[in-house]
């Protein structure tokens, strides 16, 4: 009887056994939290932030007056800027809201992107990616500069991963997608029934 070695093979450890790379611990982490439950929880931190960032901007913008932020879109040569004003406050408050239930979350992202890209190109894009940096810290505190369109991107980037990915659990997206799929066999089941009925 002869005895087989087996050849290690080029790229990484081998086992003694079996002669093919053994996984490192980054591919086992991968694989540890890609089939763990806990992954399906992962759009929650998501929505969570994203929608309740929205919702507290737009209340902001309420508590400031009604002509507040109208006034600073017309400084911004922001054209009506009384109806942007508005609209803006109703996408941050509505669309913060729909993201946050995980409602409608696809079609409301394209309203609320369209107010982060405005807000990054008139307001942010001057003062470059940062969106922290600190001058100084005096007696009265840290100082901090204009913030630039790094907190866009970030918000951005959060709706684009909930739109394509989906909502996670806890969405209202989700029941609805589960009550469709129930309510579907039903519908299917009732004409065959029907058609044995008549013969």
């Amino acid at each position: 009887m002869k005895t087989q070695f087996y050849r290690p093979v080029s790229g990484g450890p081998t086992s003694s056994y079996t002669g093919k790379p053994s996984p490192s611990w980054h591919d086992l982490l991968v694989v540890l939290i890609s089939r763990s439950p806990i992954a399906r929880w992962a759009p929650m931190p998501l929505r969570l932030i994203v929608g309740f960032g929205f919702m507290q901007h737009g209340f902001a913008k309420l508590a400031r007056g009604p002509e507040a932020f109208p006034a600073i879109l017309q400084a911004l040569d922001v054209p009506a800027p009384h109806l942007m004003g508005w609209l803006t406050i109703l996408v941050e408050i509505v669309g913060g809201l729909a993201v946050l239930l995980g409602a409608m979350v696809p079609l409301a992202s394209i309203p609320m992107a369209a107010v982060l890209l405005v807000a990054a190109i008139t307001v942010h894009l001057p003062y470059g990616f940062s969106s922290i940096k600190l001058q100084a810290v005096t007696a009265a505190g840290a100082q901090f500069g204009p913030p630039g369109f790094e907190t866009d991107l970030l918000y951005l980037a959060c709706l684009a991963a909930l739109a394509l990915g989906g909502s996670g659990p806890l969405a209202i997206d989700g029941f609805l997608a589960k009550r469709r799929e129930v309510t579907r066999p039903l519908s299917h089941a009732e004409p065959s029934a029907g058609g044995h009925g008549a013969g």
